[in-house]
């Protein structure tokens, strides 16, 4: 006891802190939590747990305590992705450009540029309507797995994701969906609203459209969000839940876009012509039903693993 007051005598400025016991009050101290933030990107949670479970999620992750993750790690990995997607774009996009622009290459003997350019859009289109009259079918799938693609694509870069950092997986499941079932059901629902309204009154291009956007629009968007979720090997209670809780948001959202866009359906727009113009439109709604979809999917894959960590910790508290 003798060291306290003879470095109170030497340092007069620790004698308040010295000659009394200092206890730090039970308000100030900070119970450890964990906290669970989800981010918006398919198949993908960010779980940053305290500091006395990080050795258990180092174990769950691969990762040794002592390793540290370093930029130079991660970076060739995102590097090495943009560049094969970027090269994917890149590839498409120059071919489809070519394509279109070289549709008159075996007749440009003798033409100037001016005409070349003149007749580009003409004979794309005729070419077009040559694809439609051969196989309908076929070229309206192709139209529509196109559409899809770009759709999930824009709403991924919607999201906040870099322009060639995007999901390819999640592009193409977009891609097959509209491929495979958009553009033919199309195809056989324009047919079957003809059949169901076959006149030329006033009131049946608000007849088809109070039709799309009821009965058409709930079993597409219905179709949407299962076949994607088991693309997404999901459970049918998982899906379910899914559609359940975005069945009529989403319905009621497309009802701010899509009865404008059909009056020109079918009030302008010939039938085997009106996929095209309704792709068209698709390149925004698709945007909104690959966000709703992807954002429910990362939502319960959040929660999930949200109530895995609290699982462990009421567990291991037990212990």
């Amino acid at each position: 006891m003798a060291t306290v007051p003879s470095l109170c005598t030497v340092f007069p400025i620790l004698t308040p802190i010295l000659s009394k016991p200092h206890f730090v009050p039970l308000s100030s101290r900070t119970p450890k939590r964990s906290r669970i933030i989800s981010c918006v990107a398919e198949d993908r949670e960010i779980v940053p747990v305290s500091e006395d479970r990080g050795a258990r999620f180092h174990e769950v992750e691969g990762i040794q305590p002592s390793e540290s993750i370093t930029e130079a790690e991660v970076d060739p990995r995102l590097t090495s992705n943009s560049t094969v997607n970027a090269f994917i774009v890149l590839g498409f996009g120059t071919f489809a450009v070519t394509k279109l622009l070289t549709i008159d290459h075996d007749y440009w003997h003798g033409w100037t540029l001016y005409e070349i350019l003149r007749y580009i859009p003409e004979h794309n289109w005729i070419a077009y309507e040559q694809a439609l009259k051969a196989n309908p079918v076929l070229a309206k799938m192709a139209i529509s797995g196109i559409v899809y693609s770009i759709g999930d694509w824009i709403a991924q870069c919607y999201e906040g994701t870099p322009l060639f950092e995007f999901d390819l997986a999640r592009l193409l499941r977009s891609g097959l969906v509209g491929f495979t079932l958009h553009g033919s059901l199309s195809h056989y629902y324009y047919q079957l609203c003809e059949a169901l309204f076959p006149f030329q009154e006033w009131w049946v291009v608000p007849a088809k459209v109070a039709f799309d956007q009821t009965v058409w629009s709930a079993v597409w968007n219905s179709i949407y969000f299962v076949v994607l979720g088991l693309l997404r090997f999901e459970s049918l209670t998982n899906i379910y839940g899914e559609l359940k809780s975005t069945f009529f948001p989403l319905l009621t959202a497309g009802w701010k876009l899509w009865p404008f866009a059909h009056l020109i359906t079918y009030g302008l727009i010939p039938v085997e012509q009106r996929l095209l113009w309704v792709d068209c439109v698709e390149l925004v709604w698709v945007t909104i039903l690959s966000t709703y979809s992807n954002e429910k999917s990362e939502t319960r894959i959040s929660e999930s693993a949200s109530e895995a960590t609290s699982s462990t910790s009421n567990q291991n508290s037990k212990e």
